[in-house]
């Protein structure tokens, strides 16, 4: 198909997210096309659940909850063709439900009006927009749980672009297909960067454990680690480093514009940075420590996640500076006598921490997870050797892993770039994408990212 184009004419709009919009469009309030949904004591209904990039789903999809002790008589009754949004719209949290259910009265259920023909799939795609996205900030009002809420009342007042439903149709059709098909790639990238993370976690493990060369081996009291080299002592923990913890929230402050200079760049670690995926989010700090509480890690301190889901995700690494951190995370000092740094980070990322935690409501890991455990050890020589030869092995993986994930970014990029541009006017779709509306009532909220 070719390239999308800009449509033939375009009248003048005085609105501060949109300056034109093609001739046969219309910017009208969003009272005039949705009323509010207000229907409760439906207990027995589906659990539904708005979701950030799934839009929305049946709760039973998501990780098992007991939703058994909930109070449901006030959650609202939600009919396929609804759009609902929640309190974390401003984060992406709305969607068209293909489902008939009840979700949480922090959410707000619109239904179209029928005074007006549309296709609410339209205005799913217009609701996840950044600029749209921006737009209810001017809307929303006060925090509730960190959150930015939007009620009806204001919601109604904000003005929404309505093209005629043909080309809603079209437009509907169109960015379904193409958002299957950026999903699609997505996903074949995430499961290429998993196999190339499992890959490398493989080879990380056999160094790790049996060394380069190929020597005798013996068997070790150990679940985990079956058997090492001959020639490779065993050492506990407890003999090879020293674990401490993070500080308390309430032993911080937070710094005014002037006093960020004071902290002799002093970084901040916590365990909500753990999004990056080569391990914490380094931040320019903005808090201070009491002063009479005021210690600091070395260069190379280790440091991984102790509580919660985090403990899962295995993220652990190496301050590159003198940092503080919260009691979320646990810091680990070793021994430089008897192993590298390094070393010991790659083991930890290699062992799978939450088979060691306590798990009950909340996973927690501590020092008498860590301090017991037995690593099978070279000397330090044969220790830099596999470090670097590891790294040659690795590279070329690392390497395809961040092409992968740029990948990724390229595509999110250009999937909200192009819904923007066509929910927007800026880019016509034909009507010849209107030979798939056969299609259209059963592709109908399939895609709800």
């Amino acid at each position: 198909m070719s390239k999308l184009q800009p449509y033939d004419n375009y009248q003048p709009v005085q609105y501060d997210y949109i300056s034109q919009l093609p001739h046969d469009w219309k910017l009208l309030p969003n009272m005039a096309i949705f009323r509010e949904r207000i229907e409760r004591g439906h207990e027995n209904e589906e659990l539904l659940s708005v979701t950030i990039g799934r839009g929305i789903i049946k709760q039973s999809e998501l990780e098992k909850k007991d939703s058994s002790t909930l109070d449901k008589s006030k959650y609202l009754l939600v009919y396929p063709g609804d759009l609902v949004y929640s309190m974390r719209f401003r984060q992406g949290a709305s969607g068209y439900s293909i489902h008939k259910g009840i979700v949480s009265p922090a959410c707000t259920v619109l239904k179209p009006k029928r005074e007006i023909e549309i296709n609410p799939r339209f205005f799913f795609f217009m609701f996840r927009t950044g600029f749209y996205k921006n737009y209810v900030e001017r809307f929303a009002y006060g925090i509730a749980d960190g959150q930015i809420p939007l009620r009806y009342v204001d919601f109604k007042r904000m003005y929404t672009i309505v093209p005629p439903l043909e080309t809603q149709n079209a437009i509907v059709a169109y960015l379904d297909r193409k958002t299957k098909q950026i999903q699609d790639f997505i996903a074949k990238k995430q499961r290429l960067i998993e196999l190339l993370e499992e890959q490398k976690k493989s080879i990380t493990f056999n160094l790790l454990t049996k060394g380069i060369d190929n020597v005798n081996s013996e068997p070790v009291k150990d679940s985990w680690l079956q058997e090492k080299p001959v020639h490779w002592k065993v050492h506990r923990g407890k003999s090879m480093f020293k674990i401490f913890g993070g500080f308390a929230p309430s032993d911080l402050r937070i710094l005014n514009e002037s006093e960020y200079s004071q902290l002799n760049a002093i970084s901040y670690y916590k365990v909500d940075d753990l999004n990056n995926v080569d391990g914490f989010l380094l931040k320019p700090s903005s808090w201070r420590v009491n002063s009479k509480k005021l210690r600091t890690t070395g260069k190379g301190t280790i440091l991984l996640p102790k509580r919660g889901a985090a403990i899962m995700t295995n993220k652990v690494t190496q301050c590159s500076d003198s940092c503080v951190f919260d009691s979320n995370i646990m810091g680990i000092k070793v021994d430089n006598s008897i192993v590298h740094t390094d070393y010991i980070c790659l083991w930890l990322k290699t062992r799978n921490l939450i088979e060691l935690a306590d798990v009950t409501t909340i996973p927690q890991l501590n020092n008498k997870h860590i301090y017991p455990l037995l690593i099978s050890l070279p000397d330090l020589e044969e220790q830099k050797r596999i470090l670097e030869y590891l790294q040659e092995k690795t590279n070329h993986l690392g390497r395809s892993v961040s092409i992968a994930m740029s990948e990724i970014e390229k595509a999110k990029e250009y999937q909200e770039s192009l819904i923007t541009q066509v929910v927007t006017g800026q880019l016509k779709v034909p009507m010849s994408e209107l030979r798939l509306e056969g299609l259209l009532d059963d592709r109908i909220g399939i895609n709800t990212y």
